[in-house]
C-alpha cells in the first residue's frame, strides 16, 4: 500500500502534468462566518432533508426564469474579507438571500470544467465523467477537453476551426430534466470559457456562447444549429469590446491613481494584455446576458426559462496575483457591482421577485507561496517536471528503457500501449510509479487506480474525495496531492485543485422567487444545488444527482 497524504497538481501552465485531488475539503472549519447575516439556528436551520420532486411549489408560484450564476475562482472567504467594501450585488444576495456559509466541493479535483459541471447536475466526476479540465483519451491516443467535440465546427469564430459541445458529460442537468419534463422554456449558456457556458447549461440548451479572444467576438458551435442567431451576430459587429480600446483598469475610488493594467496603445509598459484577465471580460459577458434575456425573450415562456452565466475574468486575475493580492480584492468589489447591474436588470425586465437565482463558484484558490513563507506558514513551489522525471526514471530502472508516460491531464497516465508491448503487469508498473511519486518532497498522498477500483481510502476526507474524482475510463493511474499551501505551478502566481478548504469552500446562495432567506451553517456540497433547484421547479432531481434537497430554503 503506497503512503497516502494530501495533495494536488494544478495543471496551469505545465501541459503533461498532473492536477491533484480535489474534493472532500479536509479539516474545514464548521464555524459560522462573520458579515454574512442572521444566523439560522434551531427549526429553521435543520440538516438538508428529502424533498419529493413537485411537490414543493404551486405551477403558479414558480419563477419565470432561473438565473444560475457561477464566479470562477472565487472562495467563500471572499464575501467576508471585502464585505465591508460591497455595495451592490453581493448585499443583495447575502442580505435577502439564503446563505450556505459551509458548502464545500467533495471530488477531486478542484477546477473548472468538474466545479461547472457539478452545479446544474449535482453528480461527482465518477458518475459524470468529467474528471478534469482535460484527460488522456486511451481509445484516440491523445489529450482531449472536458467540451472538444470534433464533430462540430466553431462559429463566428476562426473559419475551420473545431468547436466544443456537451457530448462528454454523461449526465443530466437541471435544464436538461426541465426539456425532457415537456417543459415549454428556453435555457442559454454564456460566459469567457468554452467549458463554462456548456456544462452548466448541459445537453438540450438552446444555445451556448463563450468569447473568442483572437477575433473579439462571442462564438457557438454548430452542436447548437448551423448559425448564429442574428442578435449574437450584430452584437459582434458592433464589437464587444470597442467600448474599452483606450480605457484603464484603475482600482476602484481611486480614477486618478496609477492603473493596475491599459489598453491605451501609448502606454505599451503596462499593458493589459487579453480583456479575459480585467474586470472588463466579466463586463462584456454582464452585457450579452442582457442582450440574451432581451432576444430570447428569456422570462416570458410558459416554463421557467434558464439562463446560466459564468464569470471568468476572475480566475484569470487570481491564477496572475493570487488571493491576497490588490488585484483580487479589486475584482471581488467590481463582480459585486457587475453582479448588482444584472439583479437590477432583471427586475426591470421581469419585475421584482419574478427570478430565482442562485450563485456559487468553481473552485478556489490556494495563497501565493511567496506571500505564505513571507508571514511563516507553509508552502512552496513544486516542480511538475521533476516529479514526473522521477517517476519516469523509477519505471526505467525496474522495467528497462521505454515511453512509460503519456501526456495525461489530472493525473498521471501510463503507456498502456508500452506496458502490453513489453509484457509489464500494469499493477505492478501503477506500484513502481506511486512510490516514485510518494518518496518526492512535500508529496502528502499518492493513490493509484487500483486502490480506486478496489474501493480503498474511501472512509476519510481525503480518500472520499478521490474516489469520488475516479471515473475508471477517463481517470488517470497514479494521483498525487501534495501537502497544505505547496502547488505545481513554476514561476509566479498561484492555482488551485487540491481537496483543501481553501480550494474547496465557496459561495453557495439562493435568492428571489421562492427562497427562504437566511444565513444556514450546516455543512453541505455543492452538489445540492441541482436536486434542490429541481424541487424548487417541480421536475426530476438531475440523473446523476448525489445530495439532498437543501429544505430550508424553501419557501
Amino acid at each position: 500500500m503506497t503512503q497516502k497524504l494530501m495533495r494536488n497538481i494544478c495543471v496551469a501552465a505545465v501541459a503533461a502534468m498532473i492536477i491533484v485531488l480535489a474534493g472532500a475539503g479536509a479539516g474545514i472549519a464548521n464555524a459560522a462566518q462573520s458579515g454574512v447575516g442572521p444566523v439560522k439556528t434551531g427549526a429553521g436551520a435543520d440538516k438538508a432533508g428529502t424533498v419529493k420532486a413537485g411537490r414543493g411549489r404551486a405551477e403558479g408560484a414558480r419563477p419565470k426564469l432561473l438565473v444560475a450564476i457561477v464566479i470562477d475562482q472565487f472562495r467563500f472567504d471572499y464575501l467576508t474579507r471585502f464585505r465591508s467594501e460591497y455595495r451592490d450585488g453581493f448585499v443583495k444576495l447575502l442580505e435577502r438571500g439564503a446563505v450556505y456559509s459551509n458548502a464545500y466541493y467533495v471530488h477531486f479535483p478542484t477546477v473548472t470544467a468538474v466545479g461547472h459541471s457539478t452545479f446544474l447536475s449535482g453528480a461527482t466526476p465518477s458518475v459524470s465523467g468529467i474528471v478534469g479540465n482535460e484527460w488522456y483519451d486511451r481509445t484516440s491516443g491523445r489529450v482531449v477537453t472536458s467540451v472538444s467535440d470534433e464533430g462540430t465546427e466553431l462559429l463566428g469564430g476562426k473559419e475551420g476551426a473545431k468547436g466544443s459541445s456537451p457530448r462528454r458529460l454523461l449526465v443530466s442537468t437541471v435544464g436538461d430534466e426541465m426539456k425532457m419534463a415537456g417543459r415549454t422554456v428556453k435555457e442559454i449558456g454564456v460566459s469567457i470559457k468554452d467549458r463554462s457556458a456548456i456544462l452548466p447549461s448541459g445537453h438540450m440548451a438552446d444555445g451556448a456562447y463563450w468569447f473568442d479572444d483572437g477575433t473579439g467576438h462571442f462564438v457557438s458551435s454548430t452542436y447548437y444549429g448551423r448559425e448564429l442567431p442574428e442578435w449574437v451576430t450584430k452584437m459582434n459587429e458592433a464589437g464587444p469590446v470597442e467600448k474599452y480600446r483606450e480605457q484603464a483598469w484603475r482600482p476602484l475610488g481611486q480614477e486618478g491613481g496609477e492603473p493596475f493594467c491599459t489598453f491605451a496603445a501609448a502606454d505599451k509598459s503596462k499593458a493589459c494584455g487579453s480583456i479575459d484577465a480585467t474586470p472588463f471580460g466579466n463586463e462584456i459577458v454582464e452585457t450579452f446576458a442582457e442582450k440574451a434575456i432581451e432576444a430570447e425573450r428569456l422570462g416570458t415562456h410558459e416554463g421557467t426559462d434558464i439562463l446560466t452565466i459564468s464569470f471568468s475574468s476572475n480566475d484569470y486575475v487570481g491564477h496572475a496575483f493570487g488571493p491576497d493580492s490588490t488585484r483580487v480584492r479589486d475584482m471581488a468589489i467590481r463582480t459585486d457591482r457587475t453582479i448588482g447591474k444584472l439583479l437590477s436588470f432583471l427586475d426591470a425586465r421581469l419585475g421584482a421577485g419574478r427570478a430565482l437565482v442562485v450563485l456559487t463558484a468553481d473552485h478556489g484558490v490556494a495563497p501565493v507561496p511567496e506571500v505564505n513563507q513571507a508571514r511563516k506558514m507553509p508552502g512552496g513551489r513544486l516542480d511538475a517536471g521533476q516529479l514526473m522525471a522521477a517517476v519516469r526514471a523509477a519505471l526505467t530502472a525496474r522495467f528497462g528503457e521505454g515511453q512509460w508516460l503519456v501526456p495525461g491531464g489530472a493525473a498521471i497516465y501510463l503507456n498502456d500501449a508500452e506496458l502490453a508491448r513489453r509484457g509489464v503487469d500494469a499493477r505492478e508498473a501503477r506500484r513502481v510509479a506511486a512510490e516514485a511519486a510518494a518518496a518526492f518532497p512535500h508529496i502528502a498522498r499518492v493513490y493509484t487506480r487500483d486502490e480506486e477500483e478496489r474501493g480503498e481510502d474511501g472512509t476519510e476526507p481525503v480518500g472520499r474525495a478521490v474516489r469520488n474524482g475516479y471515473y475508471g475510463p477517463r481517470s488517470g493511474d497514479v494521483f498525487v496531492i501534495p501537502e497544505p499551501y505547496y502547488i505545481f505551478a513554476a514561476g509566479k502566481g498561484t492555482t488551485h485543485g487540491t481537496p483543501y478548504n481553501f480550494d474547496s469552500h465557496v459561495p453557495v446562495i439562493f435568492y428571489g422567487a421562492g427562497v427562504k432567506a437566511g444565513v444556514y451553517t450546516e455543512r453541505v456540497t455543492v452538489n445540492q444545488v441541482a436536486p434542490t433547484l429541481a424541487a424548487m421547479l417541480g421536475v426530476d432531481a438531475p440523473s446523476g444527482a448525489f445530495g439532498e434537497v437543501l429544505k430550508e430554503v424553501l419557501h
